[in-house]
């Protein structure tokens, strides 16, 4: 073991110390005299392919609301989303005879309204846009796998005759001041009147919620009996404009009211927000026609999110074990190159940061079974300004692991794929999630590549 181990040091030592992107200098053979340890290195042709996306898992703590022209493309691409909300534990208002928003004897809310707020957006800050906001007529389900395609009005969540509202905005947001720049929202106000499921009128939908809490106040106990109870949701759809996509990191649902605090007469505010307790969903709509058409361009290859294009490879593993049978992999490299942008735009969709690696038939499953890296068939790459390249050091086990599991119809083949990693405070990787962001770039490869083919980089080892 001991033996084994120096020469894995020794591997290590080599293989960092090489001052390129490839191993074709590298063609020396190590011989320790103690146990003989063979190295060797080759060099095989990795081929590639754009694939249309058809949808990815949606399943986020960011909402994305607007339309935009892809200045690449001419792809329209829309983005709404659905939101439900948290309650914390045994939620409590003050008590009733305490309230003094009231009207006609009955307790009133005096205003009501959803906040939706953003630090980032994509494309034209001054750009007109149109919101309208449904009330969803059941809830959406936590055990269900929701994808980008799926549409809430469409498939019965949200019914004509529920609370909607309609507001106009621009992602500017020129009522927040410089100090408050990282404050931006989108107000929708729920002022008029509301009516509920069995017919009873108030004067808007935070009259309702107050008067509910009051007469049943154990659906206020969690999220789950508020959501089942009270409020299945909210779906927000983008109606009208073009020309931004704002990322909505916190959605609000409040009210105002006022009442007694001792001697005096106090204003607050109820807020009940969509965080990562409940379920938020986003619905990404892309020409599909165009993007089938950047798909078929054979001169390169293209990762475009979200739910765009993907690039699928295929590892040459027969290539890559001939007259190789006997030994071991010790590191497989595989450089990937972006191509520039050729026209510059200032509304140009940024670069992927970090894409994933996973084999072709763990797709989705990967995304549905919250996986992470694990180095063995799945792998992450973040992009290097300086080369301009995406950089996998070592996929040796994946080889392996294709090797092994060649009862699979795609058994070689492996998809990038744009993501966002999510690590704790130890900086291990907690969650990978789709990116969900507007990005793209064009990549070398493809049959008709003109520049130089992707490669990977094997090193062998063989004790004999």
């Amino acid at each position: 073991m001991k033996l084994r181990t120096l020469a894995g040091i020794l591997l290590a030592t080599l293989f960092l110390s090489a001052c390129d992107d490839t191993t074709n200098d590298i063609g020396i053979s190590l011989v320790n005299n103690m146990d003989n340890l063979n190295i060797s290195t080759d060099t095989f042709t990795v081929s590639t392919r754009s694939i249309v996306a058809d949808s990815v898992l949606s399943r986020t703590t960011t909402g994305f609301l607007g339309r935009i022209k892809d200045p690449e493309t001419g792809n329209f691409i829309t983005g709404n989303f659905m939101t439900q909300f948290h309650v914390l534990e045994s939620y409590t208002f003050p008590d009733k005879d305490k309230i003094v928003s009231k009207k006609d004897g009955k307790i009133i809310c005096d205003s009501c309204y959803i906040r939706l707020s953003y630090n980032t957006f994509f494309g034209d800050s001054l750009a007109v846009m149109k919101v309208r906001a449904h009330e969803m007529d059941k809830p959406m389900l936590e055990d269900q796998k929701y994808y980008s395609n799926f549409d809430p009005i469409s498939k019965g969540y949200v019914s004509t005759d529920r609370l909607k509202a309609d507001v106009m905005y621009t992602t500017s947001d020129l009522s927040v001041t410089k100090s408050n720049i990282n404050k931006k929202r989108i107000t929708i106000p729920l002022n008029e009147e509301y009516i509920d499921r069995n017919g009873n009128k108030y004067n808007n939908i935070g009259s309702y919620l107050m008067n509910t809490y009051y007469e049943h106040p154990e659906y206020f106990k969690n999220s789950i009996t508020f959501i089942r109870n009270v409020i299945p949701g909210f779906y927000f759809e983008s109606i009208g404009g073009l020309g931004s996509i704002a990322y909505i990191e916190r959605t609000q649902l409040a009210i105002d009211f006022r009442f007694l605090e001792g001697d005096s007469v106090a204003s607050t505010s109820a807020v009940f927000s969509g965080t990562e307790e409940v379920l938020q969903t986003s619905k990404l709509t892309n020409s599909k026609d165009v993007l089938e058409e950047l798909a078929a361009d054979n001169s390169c290859t293209y990762l475009k999110s979200p739910a765009g294009i993907f690039t699928e490879m295929t590892i040459p593993v027969d290539d890559i074990l001939k007259g190789h049978i006997n030994d071991s992999i010790t590191t497989a490299k595989v450089v990937i190159t972006r191509m520039n942008d050729e026209k510059s735009n200032k509304y140009a969709l940024p670069v992927p940061k970090m894409i994933l690696m996973i084999p072709a038939d763990s797709l989705y499953t990967f995304f549905e079974n919250n996986h992470v890296t694990n180095n063995r068939t799945s792998y992450t790459s973040t992009l290097s300004t300086s080369n301009n390249t995406y950089t996998f050091t070592n996929i040796g086990n994946l080889i392996s692991y294709m090797n092994a599991n060649r009862h699979s119809s795609n058994w070689n083949k492996v998809v990038l794929i744009p993501v966002v990693e999510t690590k704790n405070s130890s900086g291990s990787t907690t969650k990978i999630i789709h990116d969900m962001t507007l990005r793209s770039t064009r990549l070398v490869g493809g049959e008709d590549n003109k520049d130089n083919p992707i490669k990977i980089s094997v090193i062998y080892s063989k004790f004999n």
